[in-house]
C-alpha cells in the first residue's frame, strides 16, 4: 500500500508520554491489521496534511497551557490567516491530549489544536479525549475507552485500513521480535586507546553529551551536553529538624565559565542515580560493566554516527537509564511477557499488561511507585535483552528548579530552594525523590562537577518601573527571592515601582523559609515596605485552630492589591500545582470584583486582558 493510504500519527511530546501513547495507538492500529506511519510535529510537513486519509494527533500540554517545543512551528503553520476553512476538506482527525487537571490550562494545546483544526475543514473522527495525570491510571484512564472507540469509529470512515474488520487482532507474539534499538559492542583494548587526553571537565562535557545523544528518551538536542557545571559551595537547611519538611538553600558556582541568567530562568540538573541500584541493575540483568558499546536506532538513519565515541555499558546506565527511582510504563510488562520463563510470572505480566489488570497494575506499579529495578527482581525468571531494556526503562530526566537568586547580586552563583522529596507508600515503603535527595546528600568539600542546563521558565523578569503582586506559598518563594534581590539593587541607583509579596507556610517556627531576608526588605525603606507602597504578609496555616492561607491574607490586603493594579501591576504567582493557583486566581477576581465593583464575567475579561498583556504570569509545579 502507497505511504499517503496509511494511518497517520502524529505526536508533540514534551516528556516523553505523548510518545508513549502513540506508539501504543502504532501497536494497536498494526494488531488490526492497519497500515500506519508515525511522525513527530517536528519531522512532519504540514503542507501535506490536506493530502492525508486519516490523522490522530497526540499532544501534551506543558506549563502553563503552551505547546511542545516539537509542535510550536507545526502550530505557527495553522495559524496562518491564508488557510481557508476549507483547506483540509473533510480530512478525518481525531486528537487524543495528554494534561494535569490540577493545572488551569488542562489540556488547553489539545483543545486548541481541535478547534483550530475543526475551523479548517477537518472532520472528526470521534470527540477528543483527554488524558489526565490526576487519574488513578494516569493518562490512560482515558486512553483504553477512546482507542476502542477511535478503531470502531475508523472502521466505518475508512474500512480499507481493517482488511479483516477493527476487531480481529493480530496475535502480539508475531509483532515483538526486533526492539527499535541494536547495541554494537566494541573492543576494549582499541576503545581505551583512543580517549581523549582532555581535562576532565571537558571529558564529562563530551562523556554526558556523546552518551544522552545515543538513548532515544534523552536525546533533545538542547539536553545533550551540559550547558554548565557547577560546583555546590553552600548546602544550608532552611527548616528546623521535625517540622515535617526538608528545604534546603543551596549554592553553587559556576566552573570554567559563567552562564549568564534572569531572574524567573530555570536550571536543570542532570541527577546522580545510586550507585548500589546501578550495580544492582547490570547483575540482574547479567550485563558486563565494563563493555564499550554504542547505540543507535534500527528505523532512523543517525546522523551523528561518526561522532559516536564508544562509552562504557556502566556509564550508559547511569547517564540515560532511570533504574533506580522511575517506574516503567505499561508496555514494559507486555514485553517482560515474552522473555518470562516461569509460566505463573508470565501469566500475570500479561494480566497487568491487558485493560483488565489496568487498575491492579496501578496498585502494584504506579502508587508504589515500583523501579525498574524492583519490577525485576519481583520477577525473577525474566531475562529482558539489554536492546529492549534501552528502549523500555524510563530515560533519566534532567530536573528542573526556579532559580532562587539574581546573577546581579551573585556573578558567579547561582541559587536554588529545594524540597528534599520523601514519602511513604500505600504498602508503607519509604520512597526519596532522586534529583533533591541527591542534591541534600552533597558535601560542598567534595567538589563533585554537577551538569546542568539554564533556560527561560513562565517568569519573565519584570522592568524595575512596574508594580508587583507576588503570590509564592511554600518553596514558591524561590523565584521571588531573585525578584526581590534584583530589585533592592536597582532601587540604589534609580527609582524603582513597590512589590507586594504574599508567603506561606505552615509554621513560623518551623519552615518560615528565608524568614530574616524578607523581613530586611519589609523594613527600613526596603523594596517590600509599606512605606515604599509595597508590603510582606505571610499566613502560617497551622499556628492556629483555624488554618490560614495566601488568599485569607490577600482578601486582608484587599485595597491595597486594587490599587497596585490599578497601577498598572503585573501578578506573579508561583508554587505547587494542586489547589494553590486556581484559590489564588478566584481570590483576585474577588478582590477585583469588590474594589472595582464590576460583575465577575467583567472581572475574567479584565485578567484576560491582563494575561494578554503580559501581566498575569504562574509557575506551578505538581
Amino acid at each position: 500500500m502507497e505511504d499517503k493510504s496509511k494511518l497517520l500519527i502524529l505526536y508533540a511530546t514534551q516528556t516523553g508520554n505523548a510518545l508513549d501513547a502513540a506508539e501504543r495507538l502504532v501497536r494497536e492500529a498494526e494488531r488490526r491489521g492497519c497500515p500506519v506511519k508515525l511522525y513527530s510535529l517536528d519531522e512532519y510537513d504540514p503542507n501535506l496534511l490536506p493530502k492525508e486519509e486519516a490523522v490522530i494527533f497526540v499532544v501534551s500540554t506543558t506549563g502553563q497551557g503552551d505547546t511542545p517545543d516539537s509542535m510550536k512551528t507545526f502550530w505557527r503553520y495553522l495559524l496562518q490567516k491564508s488557510l481557508s476553512k476549507h483547506w483540509l476538506n473533510g480530512v478525518p482527525y481525531a486528537v487524543f491530549g495528554l494534561g494535569d487537571s490540577a493545572y488551569l490550562k488542562y489540556n488547553f494545546v489539545a483543545k486548541k489544536l481541535d478547534k483550530r483544526l475543526m475551523d479548517l475543514g477537518g472532520r472528526t473522527i470521534l470527540e477528543r479525549g483527554l488524558g489526565d495525570d490526576q487519574h488513578p491510571s494516569g493518562y490512560e484512564g482515558a486512553l483504553d475507552p477512546w482507542t476502542l472507540s477511535l478503531w470502531k469509529m475508523l472502521s466505518v470512515i475508512k474500512p480499507e485500513f481493517f482488511p479483516n474488520g477493527a476487531d480481529v487482532m493480530i496475535p502480539n507474539e508475531t509483532l515483538i521480535d526486533q526492539p527499535k534499538v541494536q547495541i554494537t559492542y566494541h573492543n576494549n583494548d582499541i576503545v581505551e586507546s583512543q580517549f581523549s587526553t582532555a581535562s576532565d571537565l571537558k571529558n564529562n562535557e563530551i562523556q554526558i553529551g556523546g552518551t544522552r545523544s545515543m538513548h532515544p528518551g534523552t536525546s533533545h538536542p538542547d539536553r545533550r551536553r551540559p550547558g554548565c557545571f557547577l560546583k555546590m559551595v553552600k548546602n544550608l537547611p532552611l527548616t528546623k529538624p521535625n517540622c515535617g519538611k526538608d528545604v534546603r538553600h543551596l549554592e553553587f558556582e559556576f566552573v570554567s565559565y559563567v552562564v549568564e541568567y534572569d531572574i524567573g530562568d530555570v536550571l536543570e540538573i542532570l541527577p546522580s542515580q545510586d550507585p548500589a541500584a546501578v550495580d544492582a541493575f547490570i547483575q540482574r540483568c547479567k550485563l558486563n560493566p565494563d563493555s564499550f558499546i554504542t547505540v543507535s536506532s534500527r528505523e532512523k538513519n543517525n546522523c551523528d554516527a561518526p561522532y559516536i565515541v564508544p562509552v562504557k555499558l556502566k556509564t550508559f546506565v547511569e547517564l540515560t537509564m532511570d533504574v533506580s527511582s522511575a517506574s516503567p510504563r505499561r508496555y514494559f510488562f507486555e514485553v517482560l511477557s515474552f522473555f518470562a520463563e516461569a509460566e505463573h510470572e508470565r501469566e500475570r505480566l500479561k494480566y497487568f499488561a491487558s485493560p483488565e489488570g489496568r487498575e491492579d497494575l496501578y496498585q502494584y506499579n504506579q502508587k508504589e511507585r515500583r523501579t525498574v529495578l524492583e519490577v525485576l527482581e519481583d520477577f525473577p525468571s525474566v531475562q529482558m535483552p539489554f536492546e529492549w531494556l534501552v528502549q523500555l526503562v524510563p530515560p533519566l530526566k534532567t530536573r528542573a528548579f526556579s532559580i532562587s537568586s539574581s546573577q546581579s547580586a551573585h556573578p558567579n552563583q547561582v541559587h536554588l530552594t529545594v524540597d528534599v522529596v520523601s514519602w511513604t507508600t500505600p504498602y508503607k515503603r519509604k520512597k526519596k525523590g532522586l534529583c533533591s535527595s541527591w542534591l541534600a546528600s552533597l558535601d560542598p568539600k567534595d567538589g563533585i562537577y554537577i551538569p546542568g542546563w539554564i533556560h527561560k521558565g513562565s517568569l519573565p523578569p519584570p522592568l524595575p518601573s512596574l508594580p508587583l503582586v507576588l503570590i509564592g506559598p511554600g518553596t514558591g518563594c524561590a523565584p521571588f527571592r531573585g525578584f526581590v534581590e534584583e530589585r533592592a539593587l536597582q532601587s540604589r541607583t534609580i527609582p524603582t515601582a513597590p512589590i507586594i509579596f504574599f508567603f506561606g507556610c505552615r509554621n513560623e517556627d518551623g519552615d518560615f523559609l528565608y524568614q530574616d531576608f524578607w523581613l530586611s526588605h519589609a523594613q527600613n525603606d526596603g523594596v517590600l515596605s509599606e512605606t515604599k507602597g509595597g508590603g510582606f504578609y505571610v499566613a502560617f496555616s497551622r499556628d492556629q485552630p483555624q488554618k490560614v492561607y495566601v488568599q485569607h491574607k490577600m482578601r486582608e490586603q484587599s485595597q491595597r492589591i486594587w490599587n497596585l493594579l490599578a497601577e498598572g501591576a503585573a501578578i506573579y504567582i508561583a508554587g505547587s500545582s494542586t489547589k494553590m493557583p486556581a484559590d489564588v486566581s478566584a481570590t483576585l477576581e474577588e478582590i477585583v470584583c469588590k474594589e472595582s465593583g464590576v460583575s465577575k464575567d467583567a472581572a475574567l475579561r479584565w485578567f484576560r486582558t491582563l494575561e494578554r498583556s503580559g501581566k498575569y504570569h504562574i509557575e506551578a509545579w505538581s
